[in-house]
């Protein structure tokens, strides 16, 4: 079994709110200043990939002697190696409409910001956007939506089959995931039928104190609605879900041990966890002032990461362009395996000429503004492999399939493979004669280290002209 239910004040069931912020305070209390023993204990049990109970979780997030992190650096850069190899999934968001009736305090599209540059893309603008990305040789996105009446359910799942009916020659994206509104269950039914992959909300914080602090106005107030959010979506059949919260707002060992509390209400009732965690930090926003916010230093955020990395070995995690491209690519060392690349966050903005970044026209400031191409070249020089797979997702190995999976170790059997014939495609289809060569270098070198006849054989096709070959 991938976890071991644990036994908590309150139950875990169903539908039902599962947060006990004072049994979280207390377990990280009773967890202060522990030995360095004590910290090798819990971090061998993490390599044994075995899911860390919340006591050993509060043990990582209090360990702060230098040896002690510099340890659990070194391991979640390992596991993280061991289970994900050198893969990197990269995808794009695409922002479809950015009016809200939400009054979030930290965000640039709530409800009273009126320098805002309110819009919705019209039918024949996703179209033109899709075709943009796509031409730069995206195969993975996630479309974003403000909350608004306007973005009803019906309307998203016009929005994803928009999406996947766009294609111009060989060229295709296979996957669209969401970051939405919270729906009920029929809601959340009727989007699963448009063919989603990962459904994407975040709690923001999941302390209740700070929630009411930064919530003022709009459904988003109510906590516990948004809180059972996956519960819902779970029961509506989609088993692909990511959590987040927006670090800076609240405690940050508090946020990493409601996400791992979280998880496990998600094992305790459904049989599986997260597909994915979110690491968003706050940034700058149209009309924000950061003033009086937790604010959490690069060196805390790195450790944070590697920290979740341990306590969930097998779920994806994932770093937006809201972090520099210095800091993103030393987080891919301990623990981050999806990343967004040529990323605009303006509403129209893949598709515009002019690419210019104004914080009235998006959610939050961008940090790392690198094209696609440039990641993947800058990928390939640190020897990552530029992922672009749909494989499992298609295959059907999502969810509690997905954990068979790679629960077992076969994992790097699929998705290896996978990645290096997604990343072939890339390169015949969209690199510079440059990145095209050092691609190719590196993907028979890999190629060479899994001595896979299926695997060269596949690859060859792709030379040849085939496309969509997967495992």
């Amino acid at each position: 079994m991938l976890f071991e239910p644990q036994r908590y004040r309150i139950e875990d069931q169903p539908h039902r709110p599962f947060v006990d912020p004072p049994e979280i305070r207390e377990m990280l209390a009773a967890a202060a200043s522990p030995t360095l023993d004590r910290v090798r204990e819990v971090i061998g049990r993490a390599l044994d990939r075995r899911r860390l109970t919340m006591q050993e979780v509060a043990v990582l997030l209090n360990a702060d002697r230098p040896e002690a992190v510099a340890e659990i650096m070194e391991a979640a850069h390992r596991l993280k190696k061991e289970v994900y190899g050198d893969r990197i999934v990269i995808f794009a968001p695409l922002y479809i409409g950015n009016k809200c009736v939400n009054n979030c305090a930290y965000c640039g599209f709530r409800a009273s910001n009126r320098h805002a540059v309110r819009r919705t893309l019209t039918d024949a603008e996703i179209v033109d956007e899709v075709r943009a990305l796509e031409r730069t040789g995206q195969k993975r996105l996630i479309l974003v939506y403000g909350e608004h009446p306007l973005y009803d359910a019906a309307y998203i799942a016009h929005t994803v089959r928009t999406t996947y009916a766009t294609q111009q020659g060989g060229d295709q994206i296979r996957r669209v995931n969401i970051n939405a509104a919270p729906f009920d269950v029929e809601g959340f039914r009727t989007i699963r039928e448009a063919g989603i992959g990962t459904y994407q909300i975040f709690q923001e914080t999941y302390d209740p104190e700070v929630y009411r602090r930064y919530h003022l106005g709009g459904r988003k107030t109510d906590y516990d609605w948004r809180l059972t959010a996956m519960d819902r979506a779970m029961e509506a059949g989609i088993d692909d879900v990511g959590l987040g919260v927006l670090f800076g707002l609240g405690d940050w060992r508090f946020e990493v041990m409601a996400l791992v509390r979280h998880t496990n209400h998600l094992e305790a009732c459904y049989g599986v966890g997260p597909h994915t965690i979110s690491f968003p930090r706050i940034r700058r926003a149209s009309d924000l002032s950061l003033d009086g916010l937790d604010l959490i230093g690069d060196d805390e955020f790195v450790r944070l990461v590697a920290i979740l990395r341990l306590a969930v070995p097998y779920t994806g995690l994932i770093l937006t362009a809201r972090e520099t491209a210095a800091l993103r690519d030393r987080l891919i060392r301990y623990g981050i395996s999806q990343i967004d690349a040529g990323t605009r966050l303006e509403i129209g903005g893949y598709s515009a000429a002019e690419q210019e970044q104004d914080l009235h026209k998006e959610q939050f400031e961008l940090m790392d503004g690198r094209s696609l191409a440039e990641v993947v070249s800058e990928l390939i020089d640190s020897g990552y492999i530029p992922s672009f797979c749909t494989a499992c997702y298609r295959k059907g190995r999502t969810g509690e399939h997905f954990m068979e999976f790679s629960t077992k170790g076969f994992i790097k059997r699929f998705c290896t493979p996978n990645a290096l014939l997604t990343f072939a495609e890339y390169l015949e289809d969209y690199a510079t004669p440059a990145v095209w060569e050092k691609g190719w270098a590196l993907i028979e070198a890999e190629a060479a280290r899994t001595d896979d006849p299926a695997l060269a054989e596949r690859l060859a096709r792709i030379r040849r002209g085939e496309r969509d070959i997967l495992f």
